[in-house]
């Protein structure tokens, strides 16, 4: 039966605290805990900016109910500073840290930088060596293109032939294009209006709860991630539409 994951992008925001989402008497030690008492997935952005060490991987995955499921971003080494290209070494340093997570992780999402054009050799390499390096411990993959250059049917071919997902990111700035190109659909929600600031409406969370029953109905698993952090929005959008899922027809 296909399943929902309805959370936030990261969670260790300092202007969460204080009673935006975060209790003032509560030390950040704890927030990862006080989390998963309201959602059963979190999307590490940590991991795109720095691997933490697979000692860091094992004390969330030690710290949280077993109900509970991690996406992790794909190191900006990888996407950025090599740009997909001869990455068996790092990625093979990537998988064995967050492997850490064991079962509770994922998804892995790649965010590909909106100066990197499409370069089909190359992601047709890179998705080749996801597979094989995944092969002992099978996790679901994601690509994030923010060059419009990128969506193609070339590229849906590739991503479906190995069974990775084209992410859904909504904003007003970054390209979109809402096409399954696997068993399972990545959503990440970056802010209607203002990127990462804009505070979603109730009719436009109506609207993204009838994608996601239909993606479901599809037999579709559906990732969705709340990125828009100001003001804690992403944590009250989140709630809602979890809200709105679990009582649609």
């Amino acid at each position: 039966m296909p399943r929902v994951f309805v959370g936030t992008s990261g969670y260790t925001y300092r202007h969460w605290w204080d009673g935006v989402f975060y209790p003032r008497t509560l030390p950040q030690k704890e927030w990862l805990e006080f989390y998963s008492q309201f959602f059963d997935t979190v999307e590490l952005n940590v991991s795109f900016y720095r691997l933490p060490n697979r000692n860091t991987f094992e004390g969330w995955y030690q710290r949280t109910p077993g109900r509970f499921h991690f996406s992790a971003k794909g190191s900006r080494f990888i996407t950025h500073i090599k740009r997909l290209r001869d990455c068996a070494e790092p990625l093979g340093v990537f998988f064995d840290h967050a492997l850490g997570l064991k079962e509770k992780l994922n998804v892995i999402l790649w965010q590909l930088p909106p100066t990197f054009k499409v370069n089909l050799s190359r992601l047709k390499e890179f998705c080749s060596l996801l597979t094989e390096v995944s092969a002992s411990h099978p996790v679901r993959q994601a690509f994030e293109f923010r060059d419009e250059s990128w969506f193609c049917p070339d590229v849906y071919r590739l991503l479906r032939e190995h069974n990775f997902s084209l992410c859904v990111a909504h904003s007003s700035t970054l390209p979109y294009v809402e096409r399954a190109t696997a068993d399972f659909v990545y959503v990440r929600f970056h802010g209607g209006e203002s990127l990462y600031g804009s505070n979603y409406s109730e009719g436009e969370l109506r609207d993204w709860s009838k994608r996601i029953t239909g993606w479901l109905g599809e037999g579709l698993d559906v990732y969705s991630y709340f990125n828009n952090d100001a003001f804690g929005f992403a944590v009250k959008n989140a709630l809602a539409l979890r809200g709105l899922l679990e009582n649609s027809p």
